[in-house]
């Protein structure tokens, strides 16, 4: 594949290509670009060009083009959902869904843009009036992580080209073909070219020169904290803006009065989805003294049903994307262990010669668990959750709390009081009470603390996407 600048692919002026593996079996399957300052110049020149004329294409227009660009996804489901299993190591069924998932909220955008307003303020001055209106903020560039890389784009690209914004997405090195063919599908809709481009290329080559060019209006990160944190610091310094979606240490509560026929299937669902990589996953497991041996028994006896393969078999869960993630699981079971957690199940690499070529980490509970472990501080990215006991709700609140994190949080409990004061007192940008469902297209999702900056998703996303412009107008 190659770079996709203005509406064509073109090749990198670097000459230099990088690797696009199957994290199953190891093998190459594809080269795309390792680009360097002259693409990203090529590639930004196109986007300004592009928006001078799509700030100016009437909304209901760019909403029509949204809505054809989110057909293609469906039409194209199946081919974008193999390509990202193959890339991705996910299984293809949960691959195909988060394509018709980020279909549906591409869709949704498009109905939300049409409902942006300006307003004018009754000041009921004789001869004047001021009119408060909205603009697109300008060139855009997305930079999303490995683990959802159609869910973490559309997330920004709906918003942003139903705003009137062009987009320059630089996907994972590890999963970029897929955003490449959206790219791809999005010019068959019909987007003029240059209005969204995609360029490759490794963080250190590229990243910088993207966040801080001349033409860039604003950076949309999904990613590690300290990159984002990075990313952050290097545009306030140039006063652009950013919305950062950065990392999780997800905790749930459940409490004594928990209905556990509910809590634990939707807990372990939730804990090793994507097996385990994603940043709103369930890290910390708090459960209540009274139910505590049973809890850790029903949920040890549900994750050892999980099954663990190839993306293509029917199983619940692939391998970890690669070594270096992989590792985080090892070395944090291993520190649980050593400072006296008890492994209930996994816990090691799976061997077989299925598992061979894959980083293959089972499903791993680690019960016993305190806060001078690593897996109850830093994140973990991995399929392995920790299981800790509590006294009194006060106790969790606080136990929840203890951390730089502050993404997502849950509780089970089996009074609506006690999970809506829960819920409010939790440091989190969201909080599922009973059940854990995925987020919907008209709420916003972000975090607080070192969790992020901003949010996406809903009309709230759409907004950050646009400047306010205030016009005195005397007659």
């Amino acid at each position: 594949m190659e770079n996709f600048i203005n509406g064509k692919w073109t090749k990198p002026q670097s000459g230099n290509y990088g690797n696009v593996s199957n994290p199953v079996t190891g093998e190459v399957f594809d080269k795309v670009p390792h680009s360097n300052l002259d693409d990203v110049n090529a590639v930004m020149e196109a986007a300004h060009e592009a928006f001078k004329k799509w700030k100016k294409v009437p909304v209901a227009e760019r909403a029509l083009l949204q809505h054809k660009g989110a057909q293609l996804m469906r039409d194209h489901a199946d081919e974008l959902g193999n390509l990202l299993a193959n890339e991705l190591g996910r299984p293809l069924d949960a691959c195909i869904r988060e394509i018709t998932r980020s279909a549906d909220l591409t869709d949704y955008y498009a109905e939300e843009g049409l409902r942006l307003k300006g307003e004018i303020p009754l000041h009921n001055i004789e001869g004047e009036r001021v009119m408060v209106i909205r603009e697109p903020i300008g060139v855009v560039i997305s930079i999303t992580s490995f683990n959802y890389p159609i869910a973490l784009l559309t997330m920004k690209l709906g918003a942003a080209l139903i705003a009137g914004c062009t987009i320059v997405s630089k996907p994972s090195d590890e999963t970029p073909l897929s955003t490449m063919r959206l790219a791809e599908l999005f010019s068959k809709a019909g987007y003029p070219p240059g209005v969204f481009n995609v360029i490759t290329g490794r963080g250190r080559d590229i990243g910088d020169a993207m966040v801080t060019h001349k033409y860039t209006s604003k950076i949309a990160f999904t990613g590690g904290t300290s990159t984002g944190q990075r990313i952050g610091a290097l545009a306030a310094q140039l006063g652009k803006r950013f919305t950062l979606e950065l990392g999780g240490q997800s905790p749930v509560i459940v409490c004594a009065d928990a209905n556990l026929d509910i809590a634990v299937p939707a807990i372990v669902k939730h804990t090793f989805a994507n097996s385990g990589q994603f940043c709103y996953r369930v890290s910390r497991i708090y459960v209540h003294q009274d139910i505590y041996d049973e809890y850790v028994a029903r949920m040890t006896e549900e994750t050892k049903k999980l099954t663990v393969g190839n993306q293509f078999s029917g199983c619940d869960m692939g391998p970890i994307i690669s070594q270096k993630i992989y590792k985080t699981s090892e070395e944090q079971t291993a520190d649980a262990k050593a400072k006296g957690a008890t492994i209930t199940t996994g816990g090691e690499r799976l061997k077989g010669a299925e598992f061979e070529k894959g980083w293959f980490f089972p499903p791993t509970i680690i019960a016993d668990a305190n806060h001078s472990m690593e897996i109850m501080r830093e994140e973990t990215f991995g399929p392995v959750a920790a299981i800790m006991k509590f006294k009194t709700n006060e106790e969790a609140i606080a136990l929840a709390n203890d951390s730089d994190y502050g993404l997502a949080a849950y509780v089970f409990t089996g009074e609506l009081g006690t999970g809506l004061r829960i819920a409010e007192e939790l440091e989190a940008g969201s909080v599922w009470v009973n059940n854990i469902q995925r987020s919907y297209h008209d709420v916003p999702f972000g975090g607080v603390k070192q969790s992020g900056v901003g949010r996406e998703k809903g009309r709230y996303g759409i907004e950050s996407y646009t400047e306010l412009k205030t016009i005195y107008y005397s007659y």
